[in-house]
């Protein structure tokens, strides 16, 4: 989602609700044949809108190609052949099937909220004009949150200078860098009993993009910024994980094999990356907007092809995918003008992503979703997904804790204080 208030999710059709499956290759039987042939012993055969365009079109024309990327399988085994998962260290968590667990193999579930501005034009978290930082992480707290997913953008963390804070209300933040003031949300975080999933939202402070790599912003500057905060949070388990690239759309594909556009290899390349430096990180993979049978859903929303060709790490048991899903007034896509609304939502979550956890193959993480809450079809659709999210045991951020989206709003009205307590009412249920 994008948060300026300058800029709605795109229109896009609904999610095609049939998972294609892949069929045995020829060269497995080929295989077994020759090693009748041979005369070997024991030898084993391994699965190897019409609507108006947005405020502002992401600029990729002409971006750079990512630096010597291992290219993609066109045509995936239909079985994973990652090793099994093994449990992160003391503190940190990752992954056992559908399961999201701690060093203890508990299950863990992230109830978060989104608090942005660390990836806009002020490299620093929004509402610090007006509050404080400690102000802000207790209500978090309060409401019942135990994670925030903080966005930052690669500008920030590059270098860029923090500005519009209050230093009245923050003279701990006077003269810090965005890291620092990174650092200090962590540390708030922490000293809460919270946890922080890093987001890297845009590449610049001014627009999102379409694919993870721009023209200023190359591959190997997302890898290595990447790398370089798996290193500085390492001994941190305040931090758990990465969501590697927000809302992947356009030309963005999922194991199409051309490396230009293959989100889930360049996720893999960024994952491995991340794995060598901070082996106990969650990794999350956020969907694509279209999917590989031409139908697509919301930004970063689609999975759908995930069961033919996951994301298999070096580091096993570290994988989360992601989607974000929103209602009528944000865009008004198909299924919600088609007859059997709202019954039809439950249907389409489950073929996108919901498999995901029903068959037990991935922890899924509904990373975005919001609402103003004011129109009947939006209500509708927030109670049907807190039931579904609930129901499923998924993990969740909500979108936003901040007021000034201008497509959902926050969970604060417009002086950053009071709670919008309808809202916080509905999605109750999740935070118990």
């Amino acid at each position: 989602m994008t948060h300026d208030g300058t800029e709605p999710t795109p229109p896009a059709q609904a999610p095609d609700r049939g998972v294609r499956r892949a069929t045995f290759a020829v060269a497995v039987v080929a295989a077994l044949l020759l090693g009748i042939v041979l005369g070997a012993v024991g030898a084993t055969v391994l699965g190897g809108e019409d609507a108006p365009a947005p405020a502002r079109s992401p600029a990729t024309a002409g971006a750079t190609s990512p630096p010597d990327p291992t290219p993609a399988t066109s045509e995936p085994a239909p079985t994973s052949t990652a090793p099994a998962a093994q449990l992160p260290a003391e503190g940190f968590l990752g992954t056992d099937g559908a399961r999201i667990v701690d060093s203890d193999g508990s299950t863990v579930v992230l109830k978060a909220v989104n608090w942005f501005g660390l990836e806009t034009e002020t490299c620093s978290p929004h509402g610090l004009w007006t509050r404080s930082l400690d102000d802000v992480l207790d209500q978090i707290r309060d409401v019942g949150f135990t994670t925030i997913r903080l966005p930052f953008s690669n500008e920030c963390v590059g270098g860029a200078a923090p500005t519009s804070i209050d230093e009245n209300q923050n003279p701990a933040l006077a003269g810090k860098s965005t890291l620092e003031i990174m650092d200090a949300v962590v540390a708030g975080a922490e000293a809460r009993g919270m946890t922080i999933l890093l987001d890297r939202h845009r590449p610049g402070s001014d627009q999102q993009s379409e694919l993870w790599y721009t023209d200023a912003y190359p591959e190997q500057v997302w890898i290595e910024d990447w790398v370089m905060l798996a290193e500085r949070y390492r001994d941190d388990p305040t931090v758990i994980g990465a969501d590697l690239h927000n809302e992947p759309h356009g030309p963005a594909c999922w194991g199409c094999g051309d490396e230009t556009r293959d989100w889930a290899a360049a996720a893999t390349r960024a994952g491995d990356a991340i794995g060598e430096v901070h082996p106990d990180w969650l990794v999350v993979v956020e969907g694509v907007e279209t999917m590989e049978d031409g139908t697509a859903t919301w930004w970063g929303g689609g999975l759908a092809d995930v069961r033919d060709r996951p994301v298999d790490l070096a580091v096993p048991g570290r994988v989360v995918y992601s989607t974000h899903e929103y209602p009528e007034s944000v865009y008004a896509q198909p299924w919600f003008s088609a007859a059997d609304y709202p019954d039809n939502l439950e249907p389409l979550w489950e073929a996108n992503w919901g498999y995901l956890v029903t068959e037990d193959i991935a922890p899924v993480l509904v990373g975005e979703f919001g609402t103003f809450y004011e129109s009947e079809s939006d209500r509708t659709w927030l109670a049907r997904l807190v039931s579904y999210l609930q129901d499923g045991g998924f993990s969740f951020a909500y979108w936003s804790f901040n007021p000034n989206s201008s497509d959902t709003g926050g969970l604060v009205q417009d002086d950053w204080v009071t709670p919008q307590q309808e809202k916080l009412d509905a999605i109750a249920p999740l935070l118990d």
